[in-house]
């Protein structure tokens, strides 16, 4: 007879079969997603703005191959056991007191943005500006991207400022072990830094072939999490997938997608939120930031559904307010 698993019981089994945690290799972070933002600018209708975009990430690579001006200390046993035993992220970004070798980080970013060649103007005011602010101003943004304070982010500035937490954070995130991170209570949250994620991603190599990963938008640790279920609520009912080729709600999670894009949008119905899920046995080369921000148009088509984004994309902040 067979037999009918539950979520609960999936999870279970998967934890036994699989790694659950996939840590960032500095090598390959940024030097994939830079070239995948040149990749999908050709012909998008945001295709300067990915341009730019991967200007950025490719001085991210550069920053974080030379490791210039990042000191950060990793927590010794005892505070790795004290993590552990009260289900908690490593180390927690939001409200962690920073070494102020991140600034210097972003400073090194602002100058290669402004050198590069090919952008408006104001691109390159934006690197002066953010060059001139004042210490207090540059921590005060910080703080509003890592708690999400969207109000209090300044949208030309945001970009940058998060780019230069992300090497930072990736950084100290790939000095760890696997068996130093375990998976959280609240399985939406990233159990290194305690972040949310941007987008889901279905791998499809070994020994993650068929899997979902979460993929989180500062540190880029990618923590398992059965499919078919709402990454904001955990609900298991009413989830829908979207796609800009088809719009249409399928109420059922494609195994295949011949002919289909690579990106889904995911819906509950239960919380109204979605996050964009990608599928690598479509195309190898996705990366969950590039091809999330690639894909504004099914953000438009899910608002005008009347979902909204459970997180934002780490290289596009927009007051929701304005």
């Amino acid at each position: 007879m067979q037999r009918i698993l539950q979520p609960g019981q999936i999870e279970a089994l998967a934890q036994r079969s699989i790694p659950r945690i996939r840590l960032p290799k500095p090598s390959e972070v940024f030097a994939s997603r830079a070239g995948r933002l040149r990749e999908l600018a050709a012909g998008n209708a945001i295709g300067d703005y990915l341009n730019l975009m991967a200007t950025l990430v490719e001085a991210q690579h550069v920053a974080l191959t030379e490791r210039t001006g990042i000191e950060a200390g990793i927590p010794d046993a005892g505070q790795l056991a004290l993590a552990r035993e009260h289900r908690m992220p490593v180390l927690v970004a939001a409200g962690r007191r920073r070494e102020p070798g991140w600034r210097d980080l972003l400073k090194q970013l602002c100058a290669a943005v402004a050198a590069a060649k090919g952008f408006p103007a104001s691109v390159a005011l934006t690197c002066e500006r953010i060059a001139q602010a004042s210490t207090g101003e540059i921590e005060a943004q910080a703080d509003a991207l890592l708690t999400a304070r969207h109000a209090e982010v300044d949208g030309a500035m945001a970009p940058f400022v998060m780019a230069a937490l992300q090497v930072f954070w990736v950084d100290l995130a790939s000095r760890f072990a696997a068996a130093d991170v375990q998976q959280l209570d609240i399985p939406g949250v990233c159990p290194m830094c305690g972040s949310l994620p941007v987008a889901s991603i279905i791998r499809t190599e070994q020994p993650y072939q068929g899997y979902r990963f979460l993929h989180c938008s500062l540190c880029a640790t990618e923590w398992h999490m059965v499919r078919a279920m709402c990454t904001q609520c955990q609900a298991t009912k009413d989830i829908g997938y979207h796609s800009i080729d088809d719009a249409a709600d399928t109420r059922q999670e494609p195994r295949s997608l011949p002919g289909a894009a690579a990106v889904r949008a995911e819906s509950c119905d239960a919380c109204q939120t979605y996050r964009k899920i990608i599928y690598r046995e479509k195309d190898s080369s996705v990366d969950p930031v590039a091809d999330d921000l690639a894909t504004v148009t099914l953000d438009l088509l899910m608002t005008e559904a009347g979902y909204h984004r459970a997180s934002g994309n780490p290289l596009l902040w927009q007051n929701p307010e304005a």
